[in-house]
Parts: C-alpha cells; structure tokens; sequence
C-alpha cells in the first residue's frame, strides 16, 4: 500500500501554488495599461458606435473671472492663487497657478510700476523677472520666480512678503507679457 501524504502537507502545497499564482497575475498586471486620473470616461449618452479617444482630453482651464475689464491685462485671483494673462482681443493666451506671499493686494484695478530684471527677495532666495504692481501695508506686492525655478520657502512666523512667486516659465512669460503700465486686475 503506497504512503499517505499528510493533509498538512497538501495544505502547504495548495498554499504555496494560491501564493504563487497571485505573485505572477501581479507581475503581469503591472506590466499592463495603469488608469490615469485624467482619461476621459464615455457617458452614459454617448452612442453605440463611439470609439475613446486615445489621447486623453486635459480639461479646459479656467476661464478669466468675469468683472475683470476688458483689453491687455494681468488678471490675479486672490482665492484661486491664479494668474491669466489676457491679450488685447480679451483671450486669455496663458493661465497659471502661483504661490502668494503673506500679504495680499486688495481687489482692485492696478497698472505695473516697474519691473526688475533681479534681486534677493525678502525671504533671502535669488528671484528674477520681478513686476511690481502694488503695496499694502508698507509691503509691494510683485510677480517674480526663483532663479532656479524653486518654490518658495513657508516665510518666517510674522514675516510679511508680497512676493507671488510662479514657476520659472510662466515667470519668464509674464516678464514678457508686461511692460509699465501693463493693467493688473486683482480679484477674490
């Protein structure tokens, strides 16, 4: 009569090959196609026949707060920490996020002071293509980015800087977009 196998060991067995089975469809599908946050999804209304787009659409961006004026302008959002520079057809040609200062201008209508090329900010970090457009509390208030396209540091507690920093290329955008007296809407 041939030897039993113990059910312990049919257990391991059957364990190790469950293990092993999950390790390999693992592997395998992380060699595949990964969902990205932006792929757009068919709706519940789109036809039989309607193929997805390969490319996945990047959502608009949003759209130049209303109230702001009209013609060639720099339009920041306090709220949305955004900026939009819009040409003289009222069409936004660039939009982007900033990182405000510790001081905010008050909502209002503001033309461009004057411009420097560079210095140090008053948080100690190197900065070019500085617009100056405000002051509020014995503090101007100026679009700049950091030389080596950082983001800026938290400011020190009590600290109060009017720096709105951008990254490095929509700093060298602005600096190009602008001259005195380039209008500045600020708003919410």
């Amino acid at each position: 009569m041939p030897a039993r196998i113990p059910s312990w060991a049919w257990v391991g067995g059957l364990t190790v090959g469950a293990v092993a089975a999950v390790v390999v469809l693992a592997v395998q599908a992380d060699h595949g196609p990964h969902p990205t946050a932006g792929t757009a999804r068919p709706s519940a209304s789109a036809s039989a026949g309607a193929r997805p787009s390969a490319t996945p659409r990047k959502p608009a961006p949003p759209a130049v707060p209303p109230g702001t004026g009209t013609g060639r302008r720099i339009v920041y959002s306090v709220g949305q920490h955004r900026v939009w520079l819009v040409d003289a057809s009222d069409s936004p040609s660039r939009t982007f996020t900033v990182w405000p200062g510790t001081v905010d201008p008050d909502p209002g209508t503001y033309a461009v002071s004057h411009r420097l090329a560079a210095t140090t900010g008053s948080d100690g970090v190197q900065v070019e293509h500085i617009v100056y457009f405000a002051a509020k509390s014995g503090v101007s208030v100026a679009f700049s980015n950091a030389v080596d396209g950082s983001s800026p540091p938290p400011p020190a507690a009590g600290r109060q800087t009017g720096g709105i920093r951008m990254p490095k290329p929509d700093g060298t955008a602005l600096w190009t977009f602008t001259s005195a007296p380039t209008k500045v809407t600020v708003v919410k």
